[in-house]
């Protein structure tokens, strides 16, 4: 296919055009450096130059206090997962645990990893409910001694988001606690406004909003980061990686480089979270009003008060309508809308880069095929 097409993957995703012409621009000679951004060697001023800027538009648009280490990790979030017992819970509390809230096939993949070290504790499960809905945060079962309370602000695979972040409704219903609160972002990082102050960690796989596969973000308070101890693996010690600043092993430097430059356009182009949380709203609502209008043909997976505004999730009467749409609308420029292979059915995600001229092509697109469905 020689034309561009609009990209609903759920990731590796939809970057932002101007992005990917830079890039363009940029493979063979960087800056002034005579080589590929390929070929450049991680502790040059130039790649160390772009990681600053990297980090300090991220301290910018998210207004990250001092109080928290902000570097990239080689891996994806299966990695955090794997890590996440062995830094925070102590070895010298043996019974202690994290508290994991599963609202999807993600936060369930969390609560496994921790589990096999001996260290999950499931505050809560959606799995019998179909992983549809949320829960009402007074039915917790949270532990009085967890080292840390785990969630997954949006479930990629089932399309469920909390509304806004975990902590402040915990506050409202007065069970919160010292504990800290670390949050999968990956797949709504950077999509609409949240207060960091309310996290204790924070990471995401850059794959969605940020840039390409292979390295994860991490925000996390240097006090919890220092609960890591220095018996267990180095590279498995985020406190490492913290403080070697993002450099304890060569750092994905072309990842790196496109997320800055991710950043540089989110500036540019939106330049704050309220609006591009507006933008990200109005784009899900299109799809959303095109699904409704239709309700005989296309049946929504998630509960109305926690449909995610990344992720679309939805199906048909029966799979072999299902085939035939992702064909027609392959054909139609309007690619990779395959739910994933674990549930079937179909999903639109509509990261930031995805422009409102896509959102607008799949509702017409939808009503048309429904239009058709309904009159064979």
């Amino acid at each position: 296919m020689s034309r561009r097409v609009f990209n609903f993957s759920a990731g590796p995703s939809v970057l932002p055009l101007p992005v990917l012409e830079r890039i363009s621009e940029e493979m063979t000679c960087f800056s002034d450096t005579g080589v590929s951004i390929l070929e450049l060697g991680h502790r040059t001023a130039a790649f160390t130059n772009v990681l600053a800027e990297a980090i300090e538009r991220l301290r910018r648009i998210l207004k990250i206090s001092d109080e928290y280490e902000v570097f990239f990790v080689q891996g994806g979030g299966r990695f955090i997962f794997s890590v996440l017992p062995m830094n925070f819970c102590l070895t010298d509390q043996p019974s202690q645990v994290g508290d994991y809230l599963v609202s999807g096939t993600w936060g369930a993949s969390a609560l496994a990893e921790a589990s096999n070290a001996g260290r999950g504790h499931c505050v809560w499960d959606g799995a019998t409910l179909g992983y549809k809905c949320l829960p009402d945060v007074k039915t917790l079962l949270l532990s009085p001694d967890a080292a840390y309370l785990h969630y997954t602000s949006n479930e990629t695979i089932e399309g469920v988001q909390f509304q806004g972040d975990l902590k402040s409704q915990l506050v409202k219903s007065q069970l919160v606690k010292s504990v800290p609160v670390i949050c999968d972002m990956s797949s709504d990082f950077l999509s609409r406004p949240i207060d960091i102050q309310n996290y204790d960690m924070v990471y995401a796989c850059i794959q969605k909003n940020l840039g390409p596969a292979g390295a994860t973000l991490v925000i996390a308070k240097r006090e919890l980061l220092n609960r890591s101890q220095d018996r267990m693996p180095g590279y498995c010690n985020l406190r490492n990686h913290a403080a070697a600043k993002s450099m304890y092993n060569t750092p994905p430097t072309f990842c790196i480089y496109v997320a800055n430059l991710v950043l540089q356009w989110f500036e540019e182009v939106f330049g704050d979270l309220e609006t591009i949380g507006e933008f990200n709203r109005k784009k899900s609502q299109l799809i959303y009003d095109a699904i409704a209008k239709d309700s005989d043909v296309y049946q929504l997976h998630a509960q109305e008060d926690c449909r995610s505004q990344m992720n679309v999730t939805f199906r048909l009467p029966d799979t072999e309508t299902e085939k035939r749409l992702l064909v027609e609308s392959e054909a139609a420029g309007l690619a990779f809308l395959a739910g994933h292979r674990s549930v079937g059915g179909i999903r639109a995600s509509l990261y930031n880069a995805m422009p409102m001229e896509g959102a607008e092509a799949l509702a017409g697109f939808l009503a048309e095929f429904a239009y058709r469905a309904q009159n064979v």
